[in-house]
């Protein structure tokens, strides 16, 4: 199995859960003298077969990520990257669109507002930031699709 294969299957399982979650919230309370619409036990037995596997899944994904190096890095070092950035990215692009926001003045007795960074400068940031994301995302993607999983 690929290990974007095992990472689509992972999505899959914890969708799987949090179904089984509600489900059981459903079920877990019933008017005296009726029948739940689905047998509780069940249910949690259900759950607790998705969550094993959910766990043998979690660690053949971190062993594969560890151990699987697109140049020179492991997929875990290019995943903390690649959240890193996505973080940091985020934060710029605030900043470029608060700073932006001047407004308008309808008199001249009315408070100008002025910008505290250079908007221009930091949008050329954001936007090579934003490639680099691409790019390192478009590896990662790469690496999961031809990398099996251990």
């Amino acid at each position: 199995m690929k290990l974007a294969e095992a990472l689509q299957e992972r999505a899959d399982l914890n969708r799987r859960v949090q179904q089984l979650q509600q489900r059981l919230a459903n079920n877990a309370i019933v008017q005296e003298g009726e029948a739940p619409a689905e047998d509780p036990k069940e249910l949690l037995a259900e759950l607790d077969g998705c969550v094993e596997s959910l766990e043998q899944l979690i660690a053949q994904i971190n062993l594969t990520n560890c151990r699987t190096l697109v140049d020179g890095s492991s997929l875990t070092e290019l995943l903390a990257r690649r959240d890193a950035l996505k973080l940091k990215l985020s934060a710029y692009r605030d900043l470029v669109y608060n700073a932006s926001q001047l407004g308008r003045r309808a008199t001249h007795t009315e408070i100008k507002l002025l910008s505290t960074v250079n908007v221009k400068e930091l949008q050329k940031q954001v936007d090579q930031m934003a490639k680099e994301l691409r790019l390192l995302d478009n590896s990662i993607q790469a690496a999961n699709w031809a990398t099996e999983l251990i």
